[in-house]
């Protein structure tokens, strides 16, 4: 089993070289010097490696690498390649526009009146943001926007209507714009 005290002292080789860690994790020492851990796999019949993660400067600790590995066994016991995953989600890219994002594009990028915009604003400002604001636009779920609706009615609001049409018209920009998911059927 590896330390970090281990770790720091690998030395590079001519060629490639494995050292074991436990639960199937090993690291590979790069004649570059570069350390990185990995995990071998059957899939399907076939052996598959997941690159974990560098090791060092600007990678990742062994506890951390632990942790991933954690993660991957188990999408291999659900039958699922962790290195597939993993390049499936490194082609979808980052999804960083939040919730608040998309609908702060919405509200001023469309087309309406400045008293509409402004009644559209402080229903978000009120009533969507303090709960969605943080939340990435595919997380926003209509089960999540249903409850926010019988909140504000509950408070004796009239405006549980206006609440869903304005989340539900920033979901359909975001996807109109290509971004994943919506926030709420229109």
């Amino acid at each position: 089993m590896l330390t970090d005290l281990a770790l720091r002292n690998l030395k590079p080789r001519a060629t490639l070289y494995k050292v074991a860690d436990r639960d199937g994790m090993y690291v590979a020492i790069l004649p570059t010097g570069s350390i990185s851990f990995r995990y071998d796999y059957r899939i399907n019949g076939r052996r598959e490696t997941l690159i974990i993660g560098r090791y060092g400067f600007g990678g990742i600790s062994l506890a951390a690498a632990r942790e991933k590995l954690l993660d991957a066994r188990q999408l291999v016991r659900d039958g699922i390649s962790p290195a597939l995953q993993k390049r499936r989600e490194k082609a979808r890219g980052p999804e960083t526009k939040t919730f608040s994002d998309h609908a702060i594009q919405w509200l001023y990028g469309a087309t309406m009146a400045d008293s509409t915009r402004s009644m559209r604003k402080s229903v978000l400002d009120r009533d969507i943001l303090p709960i969605f604001s943080k939340r990435l636009l595919r997380e926003v779920r209509v089960e999540d926007l249903r409850a926010l609706c019988m909140r504000v009615k509950e408070r004796g609001a009239a405006r549980s209507f206006r609440l869903r049409l304005e989340a539900g018209e920033a979901g359909a920009c975001a996807h109109a714009r290509g971004h994943s998911g919506r926030a709420a059927p229109r």
